[in-house]
């Protein structure tokens, strides 16, 4: 089973001509999480998701954008999410939209979302926009959620970066928190450190591979994790066992974040 745990269908643009078509013909996965963007109305985002997910639903899962401080929320409005909608997990952006992982709003979000079985995303790192807070797309700072909300699955979103150091030791201490792998074929560097990083630290288990689309695609990703070691060459930098490459990518995402197929 192979499943890209990082899709997009609105970013940076739903306007772009085909961009649903290409992700649903894509055949290098069997199942694909898409992450619903962040904008004005989570009603309106989630709405066009759960649409375009239920046309597809053999090969995905939809996940729906929650702003608890900004657009508010409630049980009903999270039975609706999965229920009615069909949605399977909830991705939430801090730091797009300004608010700490922590605040009293969002805790009763992931206890609500605890209660429903439903999975978080954390969509706070990778390249952060100027208007966004850094501040707020720390990994340490879900510390206390998923110490508190301990059946709570919690995935920390483009490994946390620029903050990877902190978002290994997060996947290391909770057994309840993920890290999406999200190849970025352009960055060789990057992914081998940050590889090599959760190899040494013993959490390859714990990583989910994504591939970021429409910024990246399966096919393409999947090859630059799997030739990892052809890259070093003659040198004498380490290297990851090739098993270990492959489980990453084969790895049942959906089961371990408790979602039924």
């Amino acid at each position: 089973m192979i499943v890209d745990c990082h899709t997009h269908i609105n970013w940076p643009s739903s306007k772009e001509q085909g961009l649903a078509e290409r992700l649903a013909g894509q055949t290098n996965v069997d199942k694909c999480i898409v992450l619903a963007g962040p904008g004005e109305s989570s009603d309106r985002a989630n709405s066009q998701l759960a649409e375009f997910v239920s046309k597809y639903s053999q090969r995905m899962v939809g996940f729906g954008f929650l702003d608890p401080v900004g657009n508010g929320f409630n049980k009903k409005y999270i039975n609706t999410l999965t229920e009615k909608q069909g949605l399977k997990g909830a991705v939430l952006y801090c730091s797009a939209c300004d608010f700490h992982p922590t605040h009293t709003k969002a805790m009763r979000l992931y206890e609500l979302a605890q209660e429903a079985s439903v999975p978080v995303f954390f969509h706070n790192g990778g390249d952060i926009s100027p208007g966004g807070s850094l501040q707020y797309a720390q990994p340490y700072l879900l510390d206390e959620i998923a110490g508190q909300f301990k059946e709570l699955r919690i995935i920390i979103g483009n490994m946390g970066y620029p903050f990877i150091e902190q978002t290994l030791t997060m996947v290391a201490r909770h057994p309840n928190v993920y890290a999406d792998l999200t190849i970025k074929v352009d960055r060789p560097w990057q992914l081998y450190t940050t590889v090599i990083a959760a190899f040494e630290s013993g959490v390859m288990d714990k990583l989910l591979f994504g591939s970021g689309f429409p910024c990246g695609d399966a096919a393409s990703s999947i090859e630059a994790l799997l030739g990892f070691n052809k890259r070093l060459g003659d040198t004498n930098l380490p290297a990851v066992p090739r098993d270990q490459l492959r489980k990453v990518v084969e790895r049942d995402s959906l089961q371990l974040l408790g979602i039924s197929q």
